[in-house]
């Protein structure tokens, strides 16, 4: 999966957001998880499922 060029404050705010997951969470990321959270345009299945609780669909916002 090809990575895109995103700007120094969405990597900032994508740093913050995985510091601010559970330790548990983190440590169960694999290694390209972690690098597609931070850089990637699209997430593998894995990652939504670990990241399911913590997602909110686009369709359930206001």
């Amino acid at each position: 999966m090809a990575k895109q060029k995103i700007t120094k404050k969405d990597l900032e705010e994508r740093e913050a957001a995985m510091k601010s997951l559970p330790p548990s969470i983190r440590n169960s990321m694999t290694d390209e998880e972690k690098e597609l959270f931070l850089h990637g345009e699209e997430w593998p299945e894995s990652l939504f499922e670990k990241l399911s609780e913590f997602i909110v669909k686009s369709e359930d916002l206001p």
